[in-house]
């Protein structure tokens, strides 16, 4: 089967491969045939190594498609189910799980350690325990998530990861009080996803920031009051609080310097949401005095900071009822033999989200 490989962290290039085969089968495991994958900027990171990630690898974690055939003990799906690949699967039983924060579940991550396809040059890892830019996927059956008839691949894709987590930002981890003030700091698929989750929730202004104009555009689509540069921020601050900051500032970047301006752009007693995923030696500089002389809550945000699995169909009643907009996150589409052409997309901003049709 089709594959594109990573391999070496750090190379800015995928090879897409036809001799790979997805191993693993067996008991309590599922194989999919992936139809669509998204890409997630989480991918790029992982090539980059700002994510840790063994190599070669196959990237990609926001995927859909049909399950192929269910090993002994896997009784709640069959082959042919329509399911969407979940990364960060709940064990149920762990510490985390049985508080209810299964968000913060590690099972899925030994998952990550283990090579889940071959080459005839030796064993492949999957990103994050999946690896869905591939025709197919071998996962536990956690991993493997129904969804209904009526919900296409492509957005049962972005729900897996990007929407959910963005969504949920703003509704479980911020919970956004209605009539407040928003800045979102990034405004790829995670940060328009928050965006869209602030407006639902009522927030009275909605400040998108992002150095790329076509996103700063699409951003007021899909609910901003206002989109500005990274140099205009400050006055946007001035202009919508009177420069006093803003009640949630969500930071969708990864990096501590926009860690540290969202900290500076939240206002004394606001909430600041560190959304992105950032790298283990990048480190964000606080004084003691400012932590409790500003009481700013800080709320980092894992996968949307919720239940998945409900999250993962309150967002399907969500745009079934059109109060969300999934179908326009995706910008760009193409097929997995032109998968550069995706990270290229990513990389330069021009992408939302571009869908890999596989």
């Amino acid at each position: 089967m089709r594959a594109a490989v990573l391999h070496e962290i750090g190379q800015d290039k995928l090879e897409v491969f036809e001799d790979i085969e997805a191993t693993g089968f067996g008991p309590g495991k599922v194989r999919i045939r992936v139809r669509a994958t998204g890409l997630c900027h989480s991918d790029l990171s992982a090539m980059s190594g700002v994510l840790p990630q063994p190599a070669p690898f196959v990237p990609g974690h926001e995927g859909a498609g049909e399950i192929v055939e269910v090993g002994d003990g896997v009784t709640h799906l069959k082959a042919g189910d329509r399911v969407v690949v979940c990364w960060l699967p709940a064990c149920g039983a762990c510490p985390a799980c049985k508080r209810g924060q299964t968000e913060l579940c590690l099972a899925g991550f030994m998952n990550a350690g283990t090579p889940n396809f071959r080459r005839p040059g030796g064993d492949v890892f999957g990103f994050a325990g999946t690896g869905t830019f591939a025709e197919e996927v071998v996962v536990d059956a956690g991993c493997a998530v129904p969804i209904p008839d009526d919900v296409p691949f492509d957005i049962a894709a972005l729900i897996g990861c990007g929407v959910t987590t963005g969504l949920g930002a703003a509704l479980n981890t911020a919970d956004v009080e209605a009539g407040s003030s928003v800045a979102v700091i990034g405004c790829g698929g995670v940060g328009i996803s928050a965006i869209q989750g602030a407006r639902l929730k009522g927030a009275a202004e909605i400040v998108a920031v992002d150095p790329v104009a076509s996103r700063r555009e699409s951003a007021l689509k899909f609910g901003a009051t206002k989109a500005v540069s990274p140099d205009e921020l400050a006055d946007a601050k001035q202009n919508v609080t009177g420069g006093e900051g803003f009640d949630y500032v969500f930071e969708v970047v990864g990096k501590s310097a926009t860690a540290r301006t969202a900290y500076d752009t939240t206002r004394r007693g606001g909430t600041l949401v560190v959304v992105g995923a950032g790298a283990l030696d990048d480190f964000l500089q606080l004084n003691m005095f400012e932590l409790f002389f500003d009481e700013k809550r800080i709320l980092p945000s894992m996968y949307g900071g919720g239940d998945v699995l409900r999250s993962y169909e309150r967002t399907i009643a969500l745009w079934r009822a059109g109060r969300v907009d999934l179908e326009g996150l995706i910008t760009h589409r193409v097929p997995l033999s032109e998968i550069n052409e995706a990270l290229d997309q990513m990389r330069t901003g021009t992408a939302l989200r571009t869908c890999i049709e596989i």
